[in-house]
């Protein structure tokens, strides 16, 4: 493998535009890093491009020394697929170029690109991308994968705003996928992963966003379980322009919660509101009524400081473990799972997140994109959050076991960007029906599975 990666260097070094980082280069150990601190691999080569030519020349290189290859964009692939060990990884973080069209209400961005770029391009004109909820998130792998966030119940996932995509295919090729041109690849991209090749650039369709209503409240004893049931039976009939999200956990060490109450079993929540102010307040004044909170805060907050508001919670370099999956609804005895699992939670940052989809989400057809199944619109995400190396195995562990007393409450399906690293066996649920399209149009782009480090679709074998 070492002289294969070498006869890639040799062949880029004469014809790259970026940077060839090798494991004696300075920058090496920083560029190596991805988001998990779970993951600490070792490339042989990280090439990092400048332009379209860079990441065309390292396809062809890799593919013709049949050299194992990623793709970075943020590095915040939870499994770790951002990078791999003795291979190549195709490194675009110099590449976050963003044009904004105000009048067409477009923005096309590189594919390098973070969610905080898009972010503070599109917000210059008044103008949102419904993407993810934490900023140095890679805005490719989020797309790519479906993406949820603030705006997904207004606007739809991220994936249902992509007007077209241009990528290096597995021959170097560069083409367009959009609805007239390739148009089998644009539904595959759409949810399909970083299967079909490295996504340079996102055409994508923006909206009229500025600021945001938020509700921040904090519940304890008793009053977690209520919460719960009250905010299952009230999202499905609720307005597409609320969000309103739930996590279990210890409540937190923060100054606005009272001492004799963080660390204790808690749900937080954040609920945020989109569009008319006086139907956002009423809509607000009525979750406060449902909640009985023991520490609540509200206030309008400009969308850029909407979108940086998890950051601190997951920044890079902690240690993350999820598994999650779909419920068409939460039942009593599943409530009581999750509540109890908090008395035995193992970190203090590790949460049940609990998200409703819905809305604009769920007026897209199943069919229509390579997402999977939204007709259960509950999400329960198991992220589990914590510091140091030796406490993988309690962590991982707990997450695990609770899972396995969920799961048959769940329905088939998995969210690919929710996937830890050793969750291949849930690939093909996460794409159920889609799955054999899926594969066709792999078979056709990528027929010898260079762009195999992602949840998977291997092609048809020959």
């Amino acid at each position: 493998m070492k002289e294969a990666t070498n006869d890639v260097y040799r062949a880029l070094l004469e014809q790259f535009h970026g940077q060839l980082l090798l494991p004696d280069d300075p920058q090496y150990e920083t560029a190596r890093r991805i988001w998990n601190g779970m993951v600490a691999r070792r490339p042989a080569l990280i090439a990092r491009c400048a332009d379209v030519a860079d990441i065309q020349a390292s396809v062809r290189a890799a593919s013709a020394a049949n050299v194992p290859t990623a793709v970075r964009c943020g590095g915040h692939s939870l499994a770790g697929f951002s990078t791999c060990d003795g291979g190549m990884v195709i490194d675009l973080s110099n590449m976050r170029q963003v044009a904004v069209d105000r009048d067409a209400r477009r923005c096309r961005f590189a594919g390098g690109s973070l969610l905080a770029t898009v972010d503070a391009a599109t917000q210059q004109h008044g103008l949102a991308f419904p993407a993810g909820v934490v900023s140095h998130t890679g805005a490719s792998g989020l797309v790519l994968g479906g993406g949820f966030g603030w705006l997904t119940r207004l606007h739809g996932l991220s994936s249902d705003n992509v007007e077209g995509f241009t990528l290096v295919t597995a021959d170097g090729s560069l083409i367009r996928a959009n609805s007239k041109e390739n148009d089998d690849l644009f539904w595959a991209l759409r949810g399909g992963g970083g299967n079909f090749g490295v996504v340079t650039e996102f055409d994508v369709r923006l909206h009229p966003v500025t600021s945001a209503l938020l509700l921040e409240a904090v519940c304890t004893g008793d009053d977690i379980s209520d919460l719960v049931r009250r905010w299952r039976d009230f999202m499905p009939d609720s307005p597409d322009n609320l969000r309103w999200s739930l996590s279990l956990r210890l409540a937190p060490d923060a100054a606005n919660v009272p001492i004799e109450l963080r660390g204790r079993p808690a749900v937080t929540q954040a609920a945020v509101w989109v569009g008319d102010l006086k139907q956002g307040e009423d809509c607000l004044d009525h979750l406060v009524s449902l909640c009985n909170p023991v520490v609540i805060a509200r206030k309008n907050i400009s969308f850029l400081t909407l979108q940086t508001m998890a950051d601190q919670e997951f920044p890079h370099g902690r240690r993350y473990y999820t598994k999650s999956g779909y419920c068409k609804t939460l039942d009593n005895d599943t409530i009581d799972i999750m509540v109890q699992s908090l008395f035995n939670i193992p970190s203090p940052m590790t949460q049940i997140e609990l998200a409703y989809l819905g809305g604009a989400a769920a007026r897209v057809d199943a069919a229509d994109t390579a997402f999977g199944d939204r007709s259960s619109p509950f999400v329960i995400n198991l992220l589990g959050n914590w510091s140091e190396e030796f406490e993988d195995a309690e962590n991982v562990s707990w997450v695990r076991s609770l899972f396995q007393s969920l799961r048959h409450s769940m329905t088939p399906g998995v969210y690919i960007n929710f996937m830890s690293g050793d969750e291949d066996d849930r690939v093909l649920e996460a794409y159920r029906e889609r799955w054999e399209r899926l594969v066709t149009v792999k078979s056709h782009y990528d027929p010898d599975n260079f762009f195999r480090l992602n949840q998977n679709i291997p092609p048809q074998t020959k």
